[in-house]
């Protein structure tokens, strides 16, 4: 099995920063692609910044230029340092990753359980 276990979410204020973690654990062969994505209350859950193993991050332009996405496969590990947080970020954010558990078998969609981050004075 596979466990995808975001931490960091929690209460802040506009204009302050916040950093999430997700850290992949289990037997596996490889990860592929790993991201961030949110749901906001009564919005369909929506991409916040992705990338290929080794690949260049890819943004929502609601946040390019605002949050960081970075990843360390030594540890299967992504981040996101979340700057100049606005009250439209409110959202739970899930980790997500494409996992191929052994050599041979076909990569599948995991979801971390979602951290809550709420942005608000």
């Amino acid at each position: 099995q596979v466990q995808l276990v975001e931490s960091g979410g929690g209460l802040v204020q506009p204009g302050e920063s916040q950093r999430l973690s997700c850290a992949a654990s289990g037997s596996f062969f490889i990860i592929y692609d790993m991201g961030w994505y949110r749901q906001a209350p009564g919005k369909q859950r929506e991409l916040v910044a992705t990338s290929t193993r080794g690949g260049i991050p890819n943004y929502s332009g609601s946040v390019k230029g605002r949050f960081t996405f970075s990843r360390d496969t030594t540890k299967n590990t992504i981040y996101l340092q979340m700057n100049s947080l606005k009250r439209e970020d409110t959202a739970v954010y899930y980790c997500n990753a494409r996992v191929q558990r052994t050599e041979y078998g076909m990569p599948t969609d995991y979801w971390g359980q979602g951290t809550q981050v709420t942005v608000s004075s």
